[in-house]
């Protein structure tokens, strides 16, 4: 059976450390995907917000709403 992840946030790699510290916290599987470092070690260039957050289909919601509040915090 094949899992599905979805993309649910891009961002720098500070802010998704904080974002991945939330899903662990609510036990929500996730995936990163680092674009601007896998484009750095091949001697490419790539923005630096560009790394992705994906998570499991079953905790889409959940993550929304987790996703959604640190939005708002980082933007205060």
């Amino acid at each position: 059976m094949k899992t599905e992840h979805t993309k649910l946030f891009t961002g720098s790699n500070i802010i998704v450390n904080g974002l991945k510290n939330l899903l662990d916290t609510e036990d929500i599987s996730y995936i990163i995907k680092d674009k601007f470092e896998s484009a750095r070690l091949g001697g490419f260039g790539e923005q630096m917000d560009s790394v992705e957050v994906h998570v499991l289909d079953s905790d889409v919601e959940k993550a929304k709403m987790i996703i959604e509040s640190y939005k708002g915090k980082i933007n205060e």
